[in-house]
C-alpha cells in the first residue's frame, strides 16, 4: 500500500470536521501532532484499516462543515483511515455532491430532470442563474432529480457549516428558490409528507394508512396505531416462521427486479457464514420516484420495525439505512426514529426483551444513481467508489462486507407489516395471483393531483391516472422512470402488475407513473433521458460507458430531425442500445436503452 501524502495541511476547521467523526488522533500515525514516542514505532494502523468504511462518512463531515474537500484535508481523513489518497480522491469524486474544487458555502441545487423539465425548470435554472451570479455567495448547480416531483420544479439548498443547513424550495419559483440559496434559515416550512398523499386518511389503506394520521416524531403515536404488532408476532413465530409467512404471502421485491422476498431471506438466512447483514437501500435515485422518501417522513418508525423484523429473520444483528444525500428532512426523521426506538429498548441488545440484539446504522449517499443496484451500494458503504460488481457470488453469499447480505429497498420491507399483521393468505388475497399485495405508484406530470397513491396490483394505468386527475391532451406515459418505457394514451387499460407490463413489453419499475401532454417535447425529453444516463454511468464496463454517450450524441442530432435524415441515427440507437442491453455489468447501462426504444417503437419518435 503506497499512502504517498502531499505536503498540504488542513485547517483547524477541517481538523475539527474529521476527528468529531473519528474521535481524536492518537498518534502521529493517525495524523496527530509528532512526539519522540511516536518515532519508535506506528501502531493503530490495522484498527485504522478496519475503518476504511467511514471513508464516505468522513467526507460528508468535510464537505458538510467547509462546502468543499481541500487537498490537506483529504489528505488528513487519509491518515486517519490508512487510506491512499488517490483511492479517497477517487471516491471522492464519484458522487455528484461533493466538490474537490473551492465552491462558495451554500449550493443550490436546482431540478432539471423529467417531472421538473416539464413543469419549467429551464426557464427556472436561468432566472435563478442570472440573479445569483459570481459574488452571490451562492453556487448554483443542474441538478438530475431531487425526489420531490410532486412538488415540481424543485431546488434543495446546503448551506456548509455546524450544522449544515438546508432549505427546500417546491414548487419552487425564482424569488423562492433564490430565497431559500440566500436565506435557508428564513425558507418557508416544508410542507408536510401527507400533501405528497392524496389519499392520506382515506379508508382501506395499508401502506399508508398512517401517513397524515400519526405523528412521525412519536413512537407512542405509533405504537397507538399498531405500531410494533408485527415485531411481537415475528417473535411468536421464530425466524423460520416469519421466513416462511413471507414466501407464503407472494411478496416480491418492489425496487422492480421483482425477486420474490421469501427466497432471498431464506437463502441468507440459512447461510453458515458469520455475520449476517442486513441492508435497506433507500436511495431511491429513479427520476420519477418519491415513495420511500414519503414514507420515511411520514411514517418513520414502520421502517425501523421492519428493519428489525429482518434482521431477526435473516440472523442479522446489525442494519444499515442507505439513504439518498438528497433527503434532508428523511435523514432528520429517521435519526430520531433510530434514536428513540434504541432508548425505549426496541433496538439495541435486548430488543423487547427476547434476547435479540439489532442495531441500525444510517448511511447518506452523496448524489450517485448507480449506488441504488445492490453491490455498488455495498462498495459506497465500504468505502470504495460505488461500481458494481460481477455475479455470481451473489449478495446472499458474498454481500456486505463480503458476508452473507439481505438488500431490501423501503417500500418491500414496511410491506412486511401488513403480511405478518394480517397474515400471509390475507395479504395475498390482495392483487393478483402473481403481484399479490399493496402498490404505490408515483404519480407526477400532467397530473392535477401529483403524489403517491395506493392500489392494489392488478389497478388499471387508468385508474391511477383518474385517481390523480389526467389533464386533457395526454400525449404519452413513462412507466417506470428513465429505465422503463413510454406507453400510449390508448393503453390505458393496461393491468398494473409485474406480468401484465411484461406482456405488454414494457416494465413496472419502482411504480413511477409520469404523465406527459403535448406541451412536451418529446425529443427534448428523450435527451433529457440520455444525457441522465451519461451523467449516471458508473465508467466502469465499456458498453455503457461509451454507449450512453453515443446514445447522447444521436439523440442530439435526432433532436432537429425527423423522417428519412433520421433512418440512420435511429438505426445506429438501435445498435447501441442492443450492445447496452446485452454486454453491460448492471442494471443501468442495460436498461439505458428502454425509455428510447420505447418511444421510437410506440410513440413514433422522429418519423
Amino acid at each position: 500500500m503506497d499512502l504517498r501524502f502531499g505536503d498540504s495541511k488542513p485547517t483547524d476547521e477541517e481538523r475539527a470536521a474529521v476527528d468529531a467523526l473519528l474521535g481524536p488522533a492518537e498518534s502521529a500515525w493517525e495524523g496527530a501532532d509528532r512526539t519522540d514516542a511516536d518515532l519508535r514505532w506506528a501502531r493503530g494502523g490495522r484498527a485504522a484499516r478496519d475503518r476504511r468504511d467511514l471513508l464516505l462518512p468522513g467526507l460528508h463531515a468535510i464537505n458538510d462543515r467547509i462546502g468543499w474537500i481541500s487537498e490537506g484535508a483529504l489528505d488528513h481523513l487519509c491518515r486517519r483511515l490508512t487510506v491512499p489518497p488517490a483511492e479517497a480522491y477517487g471516491v471522492a469524486t464519484f458522487y455528484a455532491m461533493f466538490s474537490m474544487r473551492p465552491r462558495p458555502a451554500t449550493v443550490l441545487h436546482v431540478c432539471t430532470d423529467l417531472a421538473c423539465a416539464a413543469a419549467g425548470a429551464g426557464e427556472l435554472c436561468a432566472g435563478v442563474e442570472s440573479r445569483l451570479g459570481p459574488g452571490s455567495g451562492v453556487s448554483v448547480e443542474r441538478s438530475p432529480c431531487l425526489g420531490l416531483c410532486e412538488r415540481a420544479p424543485a431546488a434543495l439548498a446546503i448551506r456548509a457549516g455546524d450544522p449544515v443547513r438546508t432549505a427546500v424550495a417546491a414548487p419552487a419559483d425564482v424569488e423562492t428558490a433564490v430565497r431559500a440559496g440566500t436565506a435557508p434559515d428564513a425558507a418557508p416550512e416544508e410542507p408536510s409528507a401527507a400533501t405528497a398523499v392524496p389519499q392520506a386518511g382515506q379508508d382501506g389503506l395499508v401502506l399508508l394508512r398512517r401517513v397524515g394520521v400519526v405523528d412521525p416524531s412519536s413512537l407512542d403515536d405509533y405504537r397507538a396505531h399498531g405500531g410494533y404488532t408485527a415485531l411481537r408476532r415475528a417473535f411468536a413465530l421464530g425466524p423460520a416462521g416469519v421466513i416462511r409467512e413471507v414466501t407464503d404471502s407472494g411478496l416480491l421485491g418492489r425496487g422492480g427486479a421483482a425477486f420474490p422476498t421469501g427466497r432471498k431471506w431464506q437463502a441468507t438466512a440459512s447461510q453458515p457464514d458469520r455475520p449476517h447483514h442486513l441492508v435497506c437501500n433507500a436511495d431511491e435515485s429513479e427520476p420519477g420516484t418519491f415513495k420511500d422518501r414519503v414514507l420515511m417522513e411520514g411514517d418513520p418508525y414502520a421502517l425501523v420495525e421492519a428493519m428489525t423484523i429482518a434482521g431477526y429473520a435473516t440472523g442479522a444483528h446489525r442494519g444499515y439505512l442507505y439513504l439518498r444525500g438528497e433527503y434532508p428532512r428523511a435523514l432528520h426523521r429517521m435519526r430520531h426514529a433510530v434514536e428513540q426506538a434504541r432508548a425505549r429498548g426496541l433496538l439495541g441488545d435486548d430488543v423487547l426483551g427476547q434476547g435479540f440484539a439489532f442495531d441500525i446504522e444510517i448511511r447518506r449517499g452523496a448524489g450517485a444513481y448507480i449506488c441504488g443496484e445492490e453491490t455498488a451500494l455495498f462498495n459506497s458503504i465500504e468505502g470504495y467508489r460505488g461500481e458494481p460488481r460481477s455475479k455470481p457470488p451473489f449478495p446472499v453469499e458474498k454481500g456486505l462486507f463480503g458476508k452473507p447480505t439481505v438488500e431490501n429497498n423501503v417500500e418491500t420491507l414496511v410491506n412486511v407489516l401488513p403480511v405478518l399483521t394480517m397474515g400471509a393468505p390475507a395479504y395475498a388475497a390482495i392483487g393478483t395471483g402473481r403481484s399479490t399485495g399493496p402498490k404505490l405508484f408515483c404519480v407526477s406530470g400532467s397530473v392535477a393531483r401529483p403524489g403517491v397513491y395506493e392500489l392494489p396490483f392488478g389497478a388499471t394505468l387508468g385508474e391511477v391516472l383518474e385517481l390523480a386527475g389526467v389533464r386533457p391532451g395526454l400525449r404519452a406515459v413513462l412507466l417506470g422512470g428513465a429505465a422503463g418505457g413510454f406507453v400510449r394514451p390508448d393503453e390505458l387499460d393496461l393491468p398494473l402488475t409485474f406480468e401484465g407490463t411484461r406482456e405488454a413489453g414494457t416494465t413496472l419499475g419502482s411504480g413511477v407513473v409520469m404523465a406527459f401532454d403535448g406541451t412536451v417535447p418529446l425529443p427534448r425529453l428523450l435527451l433529457r433521458i440520455a444525457e441522465f444516463f451519461r451523467d449516471e454511468s458508473c465508467g466502469q464496463c465499456v458498453p455503457c460507458r461509451v454507449g450512453t454517450v453515443r446514445q447522447e450524441e444521436a439523440l442530439r442530432r435526432l433532436a432537429d430531425r425527423s423522417g428519412a435524415a433520421a433512418a440512420d441515427d435511429v438505426a445506429l440507437l438501435r445498435d447501441v442500445g442492443r450492445a447496452m442491453r446485452d454486454a453491460s455489468i448492471c442494471g443501468l447501462g442495460q436498461t439505458a436503452w428502454n425509455a428510447v426504444e420505447s418511444a421510437i417503437d410506440r410513440l413514433g419518435a422522429y418519423e
